[in-house]
């Protein structure tokens, strides 16, 4: 119990070394909040220009301020490195790194495996380890655990693991890192405790439970739960479209009931570095226990089709027009994978722009926030909202509704728009020209 009291005392008295592995949109804006409260934290990540920005006190994540960067490393209470060893001198270390999914559709975590290497070959005795990255139940003792034991230190009492997974949702002005309430779940009770009070130090509100997996599983609950109602409202946009009903309208109508109805909304499909792949982990882990997860992998398959619907969609509106997708200019607005951000990890844009150019359609994107994007071996700069781009457009589609576009001034000036987010909604003007998802 001493090695735990003396890890308690520094975290109370802020004395503790603070450690993030991964500075991206999950482990920056913490990696800040940690340093505002008056840690000395560390940012490690393996990207040389992220760690050159930081020590330069500069900001490459919309949500976090430069100014509050430039202030924090000026005070010295925040510094970036490339070099791991720096682990030794840190008290808490926690992994934020990407989980992608394979081709296969199972899951990577090779950056984890990574990161518990470079923290296996520096752990000491004192160290809290808290993985925050999504991954699926039973990752954090059946891999992570096994990792740091071969150092011979006793889990629990030489150190203290947990999970604790990330809620961040980029470009939220409301909830951000500080006031998202955030799960704890350790591989002892007092590796619970010990990550309870080290968040508590920066985090308004954080909910232990019982261990590990529920903490892992609580984050995969979370997301599915999105997935599967997305993929359900998905499914009954198609279904509106086939009936001749407004699904739009359907859905406000039905947001009046008082109880028993969540609002979701349909979209070109789904994207960011969430949704698209955590309930597959939750999917792929339930089949290795014989367990088939239908509704998530049902709902995967809805909203992957989405793109491809999109595509026909515009195939159809031009086909009224007498135009094929062949040889149309195609205009599209909005590249990233949700409003206001600059994210396209993901984005159905990039799976729709390619489709577009299958059948022969000649492509051109605006959006404020990607000035260039790659899709396939072809690379396309962002052009300019302008009357002359709009008139010469056969079709202008919506695909990412940014707050900052002038959706009157597209109304005005494009001849045939398909919105695929409602955004042009309640425009009177946009009857007759607007074709709605």
């Amino acid at each position: 119990m001493k090695l735990f009291e003396q890890l308690r005392d520094k975290i109370i008295s802020k004395d503790a070394k603070v450690g993030i592995i991964g500075l991206g949109y999950v482990g920056l804006p913490l990696a800040v909040e940690f340093a505002k409260a008056g840690f000395d934290t560390t940012g490690f990540d393996i990207d040389s220009n992220r760690v050159e920005d930081i020590n330069r006190g500069k900001s490459y994540i919309p949500d976090v301020s430069e100014k509050d960067i430039e202030k924090l490393v000026k005070d010295k209470l925040l510094h970036a490195t490339l070099d791991y060893k720096a682990l030794k001198i840190v008290d808490a270390i926690i992994i934020c790194v990407p989980t992608p999914l394979r081709k296969t559709r199972e899951p990577d975590i090779s950056f984890i495996i990574s990161s518990v290497e470079k923290v296996a070959k520096n752990i000491r005795q004192g160290h809290i380890i808290v993985l925050e990255s999504t991954t699926y139940p039973g990752t954090t003792e059946e891999v992570i655990l096994p990792m740091l034991k071969s150092s011979n230190l006793k889990v629990g009492k030489d150190f203290f693991l947990a999970f604790s997974p990330e809620r961040v949702d980029p470009g939220n002005k409301k909830w951000t890192t500080k006031n998202i309430p955030k799960i704890v779940g350790g591989v002892t009770s007092q590796c619970t405790e010990i990550a309870r009070l080290l968040y508590s130090q920066v985090i308004k509100e954080v909910i232990p439970v019982s261990s590990t997996r529920v903490a892992e599983m609580t984050k995969l609950l979370e997301n599915t739960f999105r997935s599967v109602n997305i993929g359900l409202v998905n499914e009954l946009s198609r279904m509106c479209h086939k009936l001749g009903v407004d699904v739009w309208e359907v859905i406000d109508a039905a947001s009046t009931k008082p109880f028993g109805f969540m609002p979701f909304y349909p979209g070109p499909g789904l994207g960011g570095h969430c949704l698209p792949v955590d309930p597959l982990y939750l999917s792929w882990k339930a089949r290795l226990h014989g367990f088939d997860a239908r509704f998530i992998e049902l709902a995967a398959q809805v909203n992957s089709d989405m793109p491809g619907y999109v595509v026909e969609r515009i195939s159809s509106a031009l086909n009224v027009h007498k135009k094929p997708v062949h040889g149309s200019r195609i205009f599209v607005v909005g590249v990233t994978y949700k409003k206001d951000v600059r994210d396209i990890r993901e984005s159905p844009a990039v799976e729709i722009i390619n489709l577009i150019i299958e059948k022969g359609g000649i492509v051109s994107y605006h959006d404020p926030y990607v000035p260039e994007i790659e899709i396939g071996n072809s690379k396309f700069r962002s052009v300019a909202l302008n009357k002359p781009i709009l008139e010469v457009a056969d079709c202008v589609v919506i695909i990412t509704d940014h707050s900052s576009i002038d959706y009157q001034f597209l109304i005005k000036n494009a001849s045939l728009i398909i919105d695929t987010r409602n955004a042009l909604k309640g425009s009177r003007e946009a009857k007759g020209k607007v074709v709605k998802l």
